[in-house]
């Protein structure tokens, strides 16, 4: 039942303390979610760390391993994507690697490309599978959404159709036996519609990764969060052979490959500074 106390009562009653189910008590513990972090915790291995502090559940082995693969199997280190890019240029121009890596984490979350159209896709598929649940017809779902964004998030792909993320993951789907889940099926379901197949769009990497964590129970609010990191890998040797090379050497662009259309040649006035 929401409060009905007034916003400045709540404000008062908020002064001179924090409530959290974590905590750190000086020379004694550390509490993660309710728990003693170095004895109920201590075993967890980094990741089923992370996605108990965002969901608080507790995820078998098979279920960590797969998170794990969704990080590993899109960690390219390449500089030329658009946010490696960040990370390399860092190197390049001599910042550290904490500054260079934490802007290229924040232009991951680009909403047409990045994490912003990953968190669309896990949203598609929880209202899509909610409504096929209750009677609605799988194409009416994706065709409300075609004419919604003029896509279907987590389909297609702007250089090529193929996805070389999608038969390794596949293959573990299989092995692990989660290649029967729900929305998985679903999302499967969906690339196979004739609509789908008349737009050629099949489905991606980050559409099979959010219905994977969809059927793990992840909203999207948790599903973000859980994106943050995943490409985190492929960002730290962009940076690290960037910065070992001289500086400024990195997408260096000559004077006369520059298209300059303005005013031309102007003599330089002293009084005008």
């Amino acid at each position: 039942m929401r409060s009905l106390k007034s916003g400045p009562q709540r404000l008062r009653d908020a002064v001179g303390r924090v409530r959290s189910s974590g905590g750190f008590i000086p020379g004694e513990r550390a509490v993660f979610r309710g728990q003693d972090l170095h004895a109920d915790l201590a075993d967890l291995d980094w990741m089923e760390l992370y996605v108990h502090g965002i969901t608080g559940r507790r995820y078998s082995p098979a279920q960590v391993r797969l998170l794990h693969a969704i990080w590993a199997y899109t960690s390219f280190p390449d500089p030329r994507l658009w946010n490696n890019r960040e990370a390399a240029l860092a190197g390049s121009t001599r910042s550290t690697g904490a500054l260079g890596l934490s802007a290229a984490l924040a232009v991951s979350e680009a909403g047409i490309y990045g994490s912003g159209i990953l968190t669309k896709s896990i949203d598609f598929f929880l209202r899509a599978g909610q409504h096929v649940a209750g009677g609605v017809p799988l194409d009416t779902c994706v065709a409300d959404e075609i004419e919604r964004l003029r896509g279907v998030p987590g389909y297609g792909r702007p250089l090529t159709s193929v996805d070389e993320r999608m038969p390794p993951m596949m293959a573990l789907l299989r092995e692990l036996k989660f290649d029967q889940l729900p929305h998985l099926q679903l999302a499967l379901a969906v690339e196979a519609l004739p609509r789908m197949k008349r737009y050629r769009l099949k489905l991606n990497y980050g559409g099979m990764s959010a219905a994977i964590c969809a059927d793990l129970g992840m909203t999207r609010e948790q599903y973000t969060l859980f994106l943050f990191p995943c490409f985190l890998a492929g960002m730290v040797p962009c940076y690290a052979e960037a910065a070992q090379r001289p500086a400024g050497t990195l997408f260096p662009v000559a004077c006369s490959d520059v298209a300059y259309e303005g005013q031309s040649t102007r003599s330089w006035d002293e009084r005008a500074r």
